[in-house]
């Protein structure tokens, strides 16, 4: 089945045959209406023959102006073979767009990336003999200088523990952490994802379970010179995050991600941050798989964060402390945009 019968496919069930009330198809409808297209037509066709008429560069002003957002930072994976060569290359960048260094492909699949690095250059080996370490720093460096990463990242299964003689931990251990101390780059972990559980629906066939919070106790504590930004994948562990949050400065707690992207988990999980972290922390990431998502996970989100601004300040109204619009604008300034930058050494 072509991508576009899988598309009709999609809209008939989904939108046509069933009302389109989840997030992920409201998103869509988010999306088409902030485009300017008749969502109440609901015809396809047209909303195919209204996106031919953009090109990449005209979509990604709109969807940027229509997101309200300056810049982006993308996942950005060596281990790509469509996106390695576009870095090693030199191609021009729009300066909007900031790079992350994602090394799932190394951490998570050792055995694999052993020959490809070797194949790049790098003398390492499937059981770390001989200069393995270093030359994986030097992997590292090397990438982190030609994509100008903001932070390293990577994306971890509900059963990591550290420390433990796996291989991606004593690569994390002995070359990742380092690094990041010495370049004072972030590392950032979004712990949670159980991979392929139903390997029929292959990107899609991801799910979650709850985390082990004492790894990010552990590495704060005995990393105290490394940046961690951490998100959760399972609500259950949100509420211990925060707390761990509150005890190491080296922690920045950051988004709703994946399958938490959604309003009444967004709405609970920032009320309780808020509520323990104050505004030190970043309430929400775009997490867009397209371009056009941003749109309306951006939409959605700043209304309901909107929204529990709002009840805060009438909380410290009515308990006599007067907010001037002036710290109103520097309190959400902070909260989407200048933690981070702030927090990542930008």
């Amino acid at each position: 089945m072509s991508k576009r019968d899988q598309a009709d496919l999609v809209w008939q069930t989904l939108f046509i045959e069933h009302s389109p009330i989840s997030e992920a198809c409201r998103g869509v409808l988010t999306v088409l209406d902030h485009l300017g297209f008749d969502v109440s037509s609901r015809d396809l066709s047209a909303y195919r023959k209204s996106y031919a008429e953009y090109n990449i560069e005209e979509f990604i002003d709109t969807a940027f102006e229509i997101a309200n957002i300056e810049s982006v930072v993308t996942t950005n994976d060596p281990f790509d073979d469509l996106e390695r060569p576009c870095w090693l290359e030199g191609r021009p960048v729009d300066e909007r767009f900031h790079a992350a260094l994602r090394i799932d492909g190394l951490l998570n699949n050792w055995e694999e990336a052993v020959p490809r690095l070797n194949e790049w250059g790098y003398k390492v080996s499937t059981h770390f003999g001989g200069n393995t370490y270093g030359e994986v720093r030097r992997f590292l460096t090397d990438w982190i200088k030609r994509m100008n990463a903001v932070y390293m990242a990577v994306s971890l299964p509900p059963g990591f523990v550290f420390p433990e003689e796996s291989p991606r931990v004593k690569i994390i251990e002995n070359c990742v952490l380092p690094v990041a101390e010495e370049t004072g780059k972030p590392f950032a972990m979004m712990i949670g994802v159980k991979k392929l559980v139903n390997p029929g629906l292959r990107l899609a066939g991801d799910s979650v379970g709850k985390s082990h919070i004492e790894v990010v106790e552990y590495l704060c504590r005995q990393y105290p010179n490394v940046k961690f930004l951490v998100t959760m994948l399972s609500r259950e562990n949100q509420h211990e995050l925060c707390v761990v949050a509150r005890k190491f400065r080296n922690l920045m707690v950051f988004g709703c991600w994946w399958f938490l992207n959604n309003p009444s988990l967004i709405e609970e999980i920032t009320r309780m941050r808020l509520e323990l972290l104050g505004l030190s922390m970043i309430p929400q990431h775009s997490d867009a798989r397209v371009l056009d998502q941003v749109i309306y996970k951006w939409s959605h989100s700043r209304e309901i964060i909107a929204n529990i601004l709002i009840d805060k300040y009438i909380d410290i109204e009515n308990a006599g402390w007067k907010v001037t619009e002036d710290e109103i604008r520097r309190d959400v300034k902070d909260l989407f945009g200048r933690n981070f930058w702030n927090f990542v050494g930008k």
